[in-house]
């Protein structure tokens, strides 16, 4: 299997430096999704406080889950520059360019991924 070409690494780390900045604009914006609820009970049609609740609960959720890509996301980036980026974690063989184009921040090959899915 080919390794990534200096061209492909290049394309893969710019998607990667935008991918980081529009994951950083968000935790930016949905800080304030996240703090304690507090509701003004005077106002009528305001969610009720399980509604109001169970919506923090996901933002907490989706905000967990934008700081664990952001974090793979800096992995990767540090990979290229330790020219180490696009071989699997597990197996260290080349991790397919068609992979990286969807997940540029994918540390292992497919195979290590299914297995790895199976297991968790």
């Amino acid at each position: 299997m080919p390794t990534l070409t200096k061209n492909q690494i290049t394309y893969l780390q710019a998607n990667l430096k935008e991918l980081q900045t529009k994951l950083q604009e968000q935790l930016a914006q949905s800080k304030s999704s996240v703090e304690v609820v507090n509701l003004d009970q005077t106002l009528v049609g305001r969610l009720s406080r399980v509604d109001a609740i169970q919506q923090q609960g996901v933002a907490i959720s989706a905000r967990q889950n934008t700081t664990f890509r952001l974090r793979k996301i800096q992995i990767a980036l540090r990979a290229i520059e330790s020219e180490y980026y696009g071989h699997c974690e597990k197996c260290d063989q080349p991790i397919e360019y068609a992979r990286l184009e969807v997940q540029p921040e994918a540390n292992l090959c497919i195979s290590c991924q299914d297995k790895a899915d199976h297991w968790s």
